[in-house]
């Protein structure tokens, strides 16, 4: 059976809203790139995907990944534009890349791929489709990668709902520039 994996960049304060440079409109978009996650950090990321069967996406993430990963270049991009992507939406009907799109049963076709696959379905960003798989209780990991920078605003992958986990491993990676506001 396929497990749900979540992973997601993450400030101290909970906030995972527009972390890359995309068009999302978001006060404080584009935060992880004052960050260097360091050779340890871009390996953990790499080997995470080449562990994935699968991206399962929310739209805005899915188009924010369009915007930026068919022109990059080198090992990460290949993967990431290699990777099957289904993609959860109630207004895309023509997704790019190699994406299917799921509606409103989407609950439905998870439940489907889960029984289909016996890797990794992986969840980047997508904080909606996140909150829903976390409600249902399909989520099997959650990985974080926490950046030391307070944003005091903006969406929460975390509600306000005591949810019970245990921490499976942790590790310090790479080094952060100055950055105040």
């Amino acid at each position: 059976m396929g497990r749900i994996v979540l992973s997601q960049h993450t400030s101290v304060d909970g906030v995972m809203q527009s972390p890359g440079p995309t068009d999302v409109p978001f006060k404080y978009r584009g935060w992880i790139m004052h960050f260097d996650v360091g050779p340890e950090g871009r390996r953990f990321k790499l080997e995470e995907a080449q562990n994935a069967d699968v991206l399962l996406l929310g739209r805005v993430t899915h188009e924010a990944m369009q915007a930026m990963w068919p022109t990059a270049e080198g090992e990460f991009a290949n993967r990431m534009n290699a990777l099957p992507k289904y993609v959860v939406s109630s207004t895309l009907t023509d997704p790019a890349g190699n994406a299917t799109v799921w509606g409103d049963d989407w609950p439905e076709e998870v439940a489907r791929l889960r029984k289909r696959l016996d890797g990794d379905i992986v969840v980047y960003g997508s904080r909606r489709l996140s909150q829903a798989l976390i409600e249902r209780g399909w989520v099997d990991e959650v990985r974080l990668m926490v950046y030391p920078v307070l944003l005091g605003a903006g969406d929460r992958l975390f509600g306000r709902r005591r949810t019970g986990s245990r921490c499976v491993w942790s590790n310090r990676v790479g080094s952060s520039k100055a950055w105040c506001t």
